[in-house]
């Protein structure tokens, strides 16, 4: 997680077609970074595992969507998201 300023980016490896979205844990990254594991309920196709991703962790920090921002791997399992620091404090650990 790199911070700048009030806003930090989050890693994360997601896992579509899982039966409910969920937490999975945590894992490390080649470079030994932290990597926050979620499995989605929603299919990859035309964006709903993106959509799901950002639904489910607005619901499950108590944040808006809009303060959610996906800014690389729209097409790939990893994702780096960026979010209010302070909303990253609510993660399970």
């Amino acid at each position: 997680m790199a911070s700048s300023k009030d806003l930090s980016q989050l890693a994360v490896r997601v896992t579509p077609n899982a039966k409910k979205s969920e937490f999975a844990g945590w894992t490390a990254d080649e470079k030994g970074r932290p990597v926050l594991l979620v499995k989605l309920k929603a299919p990859p196709v035309d964006g709903k595992a993106n959509t799901e991703l950002i639904r489910f962790l607005a619901d499950e920090l108590g944040c808006a969507k809009g303060l959610i921002t996906l800014l690389r791997g729209t097409s790939s399992r990893q994702k780096t998201l960026e979010m209010p620091a302070g909303v990253l404090e609510r993660l399970p650990r």
